[in-house]
């Protein structure tokens, strides 16, 4: 299945223990899931963890589902509608289920990933950002950024390289090798949310790409940080490059990390 969700309520994507204030996006699934009655419970293996506060555009999992002997499997379309009948006041929706072979895996069979992050530029503070807007991108500080220069660092992103500067760490980070492969990093005009209404704000958006196979903790976050730090005159294009070469998560600028806010899972490429 491939779903959706606006994350700013969430804990993330991944399901979590009753007893924590905020709850994983799984959770949800699994109890909408649950209203299908199966013989043994649902479990949703999903493909791409998403932070507290990020959310998705497209994300995946797949799943089996086990019904009582004589009732016929569900239709791809019975699945989608049953769902989202029971996820119904949740921000979150299920776009598309397909049948898929038992060697199928969400997060395995994956070739790559896209991410997006949503800058607003132009605010001297963050109670000029639009209503319609909260929660959705990114206002830094200060105003205007320096776009082609980001554009010039984020070149110093693509390829293969050892993430470990642009890491947060982690219970799994013993355990996972920081080298990533970026094959896409762009840097492009974009549009808000009714904001030809408003043009008068001056008020600029833009987009920032990544496309992956897969990405270290918070490293997409950091990544965005970077890069308007360079925007903003703190760094310069080459120092991406110098921080890619320390390979230390210690040497990352202090709180130059992106917010949640502005990231999305744009999509999940099989």
């Amino acid at each position: 299945v491939f779903f959706q969700y606006f994350g700013t309520k969430y804990s993330g994507v991944m399901e979590t223990s009753n007893d924590q204030s905020m709850v994983g996006v799984q959770n949800y699934l699994e109890k909408a899931a649950q209203n299908l009655k199966p013989v043994v419970p649902i479990k949703f293996h999903i493909s791409s963890r998403t932070d507290t506060g990020v959310h998705a555009l497209c994300n995946s999992a797949h799943l089996d589902i086990q019904r009582a002997p004589g009732k016929p499997a569900f239709s791809e379309k019975q699945l989608v509608y049953s769902l989202n009948y029971h996820l119904k006041p949740e921000p979150i929706r299920i776009l598309n289920a397909y049948r898929v072979t038992n060697s199928f895996h969400a997060r395995f069979s994956a070739l790559s990933r896209t991410y997006i992050y949503r800058l607003l530029v132009g605010c001297s503070h963050y109670s000029e950002i639009p209503v319609f807007e909260r929660d959705l991108c990114w206002a830094p500080v200060g105003g205007y950024l320096n776009v082609p220069a980001m554009q010039d660092a984020a070149q110093f992103l693509l390829g293969t390289h050892d993430f470990s500067t642009f890491r947060s760490l982690n219970s799994e980070t013993p355990l996972q090798s920081p080298v990533r492969t970026i094959l896409q990093a762009d840097i492009r005009p974009s549009s808000g949310f009714l904001s030809q209404h408003y043009e008068h704000r001056g008020l600029e958006f833009w987009e920032l790409k990544f496309r992956g196979r897969s990405f270290l903790y918070r490293q997409v976050r950091r990544m965005v940080g970077a890069l308007v730090a360079v925007g903003q005159g703190k760094l310069t294009p080459h120092h991406i490059k110098e921080l890619l070469e320390i390979k230390d998560s210690r040497a990352f600028p202090s709180n130059a990390m992106a917010p949640p806010s502005g990231l999305f899972l744009k999509s999940v490429e099989y």
